[in-house]
């Protein structure tokens, strides 16, 4: 298993955002997470890939723990140096694409490949020229960001976290600053990520999107995993109400 996410818990101030989380993803596994807006879902991610820390439970990586309950019930990270090597395993892509604007493209998917995995500057570019090309960008390699439409700059994005060789890639809702036209390119990358068996979870809005693409489906609201399973089941025959009340929204 790639990453295991067990009894996590996280609370900004008084509120309970995620209540006693567990799940994992499986290599070459596809996992769309849907639910209404504050569920959750975006603070998840964000755990899972160290950019919030938890408030209890355990995070494991390819079977070892990057973060863990001891016996007082606080939650413990590895050392800095440890967690960095478990940072290498994910990559994460942001609703607003998160570019630095004063790079140029090719900059933006180089410089952390040198300055954090100490590749050639040869190297750096032969992988993001690579990666462009796949995205349908190459000759947007010395352009810069604001020359760019958002569903280009979001395919930057995804180039940008795939050039790090992340064993999973999570999205935070990829699309939801995109119009439906720019929308379909993006998607159209993560079908043919799924086609190559790129491990990944997506919080999405798009729920054809999460149907066709996802072996697995988890619903949240209100900080926990209301119902998971498989996309027809849970799309076709939700077991639980909350679950048909959310989807009978994007029925209309």
């Amino acid at each position: 298993m790639i990453v295991e996410m067990n009894n996590i818990r996280k609370r900004f101030d008084k509120l309970e955002v995620i209540k006693n989380i567990s799940f994992g993803v499986d290599s070459g596994e596809v996992v769309s997470i849907i639910g209404p807006s504050g569920s959750g879902k975006s603070t998840l991610l964000r755990c899972a890939t160290f950019l919030e820390t938890i408030d209890g439970g355990e995070i494991l990586y390819m079977g070892e723990k990057a973060a863990y309950t001891d016996e007082s019930g606080k939650a413990v990270y590895v050392h800095q140096h440890e967690l960095h090597h478990f940072r290498s395993y994910c990559g994460l892509v942001f609703q607003q694409f998160n570019l630095f604007p004063h790079y140029s493209v090719l900059k933006n998917l180089t410089d952390a490949q040198i300055k954090v995995q100490h590749r050639t500057r040869d190297e750096a570019e032969e992988t993001a020229m690579e990666l462009l090309g796949k995205m349908g960008i190459a000759d947007k390699a010395q352009a810069y960001p604001y020359q760019l439409s958002g569903g280009q700059q979001q395919r930057v994005a995804i180039a940008r976290a795939l050039a790090m060789k992340p064993k999973i890639l999570f999205f935070d809702e990829p699309t939801s600053a995109l119009d439906p036209e720019l929308t379909g390119e993006v998607l159209k990358v993560i079908r043919q990520l799924a086609e190559e068996k790129m491990t990944m979870v997506v919080v999405t809005h798009e729920m054809p999107f999460a149907k066709a693409v996802s072996n697995r489906v988890l619903f949240m609201d209100g900080g926990v995993i209301v119902e998971q399973g498989d996309p027809k089941e849970v799309f076709d025959d939700p077991k639980e109400e909350r679950t048909r009340q959310f989807l009978r929204v994007f029925e209309r």
